[in-house]
C-alpha cells in the first residue's frame, strides 16, 4: 500500500511514486531513484573558508534509509553528483562511511555519476556507472535535450515557487515533460540536505527538456500528485 505521503506517477507505461523525500520509487523493480546528493557539501564549503553545520552527509544517508524502510525498496540507483567534488568521498566521517557501507552491502547500489564527481575515487561497495538503461528507460544524471527515449535524470534542482496564505514558499519539484509519440522524460527533485535549487520554469529547464507539447512541475500532496503547467505547445 502507497503511504499518503506518496504520490503515484504514471511514467512511459509504468507506475512510479513521487515521494514527499524527493525520491522516487519504482514499484516493479522494487528500486528507489534519487538525484543530486551532494554529499560533503559542507565540508567542502569549510576548506572555502564558509563553516556550515558538517552533517549533511549523515542527513542525507539517514533520508535514504527512511525511504527504503518506507517503500521496502531492494535496489537504489542515484542520478549523478552523488558527492559535491570528486574528493568528497575521501573527506566523509567515519560516522556517515559506516552509514554508507551498510546501506551498500544490504542493497543493490547503483551510482550514475555526475558533473562534479564524475571521476569519484570510491564506490563503497557498489555499482559505477555513467548511465544505465532499465526496462527501456534511461537513467542519467543530466537531461538531453532532444531524447525521445523515456528519461529520468537530475541536475537542475528544480523548485516550484508557491504563494500560500500570502506567503511565497519554494518546494522541490520534479519536472515532467510529455510529446506525442516520443518517451516521457523528468528531471527529479533533488534530494541532498544542502542543495539549493533553480526555478522549475526556467528557461535552461524548459530546453533541456525540449522540444515538448507540455511540461509540468509535479510535487506530492496528501497522496495525490499536483500538476503546475509550465509550457504547453502552441495549437
Amino acid at each position: 500500500m502507497v503511504p499518503v505521503s506518496f504520490a503515484p506517477l504514471p511514467f512511459a507505461g509504468e507506475e512510479l511514486v513521487l515521494m514527499k523525500s524527493h525520491g522516487v520509487y519504482w514499484p516493479r523493480e522494487r528500486a528507489l531513484l534519487v538525484a543530486d546528493l551532494h554529499l560533503e557539501k559542507g565540508s567542502w564549503y569549510a576548506r572555502q573558508g564558509q563553516m556550515l553545520p558538517p552533517y549533511d552527509s549523515r542527513e542525507t544517508l539517514e533520508r535514504i534509509a527512511d525511504s527504503v524502510k518506507a517503500t521496502g525498496a531492494r535496489r537504489v540507483i542515484t542520478l549523478g553528483d552523488n558527492f559535491h567534488d570528486d574528493a568528497g568521498t575521501d573527506r566523509l566521517d567515519p560516522h556517515a562511511t559506516g552509514m554508507l557501507e551498510a546501506l551498500t552491502r544490504s542493497l543493490d547500489w547503483v551510482w550514475i555519476t555526475g558533473n562534479h564527481d564524475e571521476e569519484m575515487s570510491r564506490a563503497f561497495g557498489a555499482t559505477l556507472v555513467e548511465e544505465l538503461e532499465l526496462n527501456g528507460i534511461i537513467l542519467r544524471h543530466e537531461a538531453k535535450r532532444g531524447e525521445t527515449r523515456p528519461e529520468l535524470s537530475g541536475h537542475y534542482h528544480p523548485k516550484m515557487r508557491l504563494k500560500v496564505r500570502n506567503r511565497h514558499i519554494a518546494r522541490p519539484c520534479g519536472v515532467l515533460s510529455r510529446t506525442a509519440g516520443q518517451g516521457d522524460r523528468m528531471i527529479l527533485p533533488a534530494f541532498g540536505a544542502y542543495t539549493g535549487g533553480m526555478d522549475a520554469g526556467s528557461l535552461e529547464i524548459l530546453r533541456a527538456l525540449g522540444p515538448a507539447s507540455e511540461i509540468d512541475a509535479v510535487l506530492p500532496a496528501k497522496g495525490k500528485l499536483v500538476r503546475f503547467p509550465l509550457f504547453r505547445e502552441a495549437a
